[in-house]
């Protein structure tokens, strides 16, 4: 699972990278609009990857799950205040 965000978050990234280069490296000289344009595009892609990348997926496991290990669980449900029956 976080082989595929890590995987989805530098594909983003580096097409961010790539869309910024080249703009600037390579449109500019044709047009300055498009190659503006680009670089807004490639300014909305990172705070999309991050959310992307912090995500919980299906499979994932919370935060508040038992962790299978019952003295482990049984130790965070008294710090919690929960009884276990």
């Amino acid at each position: 699972m976080y082989a595929r965000r890590r995987r989805n978050y530098f594909l983003l990234m580096g097409g961010c990278v790539v869309l910024f280069v080249s703009a600037w490296a390579v449109v500019r000289l044709w047009s300055m609009p498009a190659a503006i344009a680009m670089c807004l595009v490639a300014m909305v892609i990172p705070p999309v990857a991050a959310m992307l990348a912090n995500r919980r997926g299906p499979e994932d496991r919370w935060w508040d799950d038992p962790s299978g290990d019952p003295k482990s669980d049984e130790w965070w449900d008294e710090l919690d205040g929960k009884k276990r029956y």
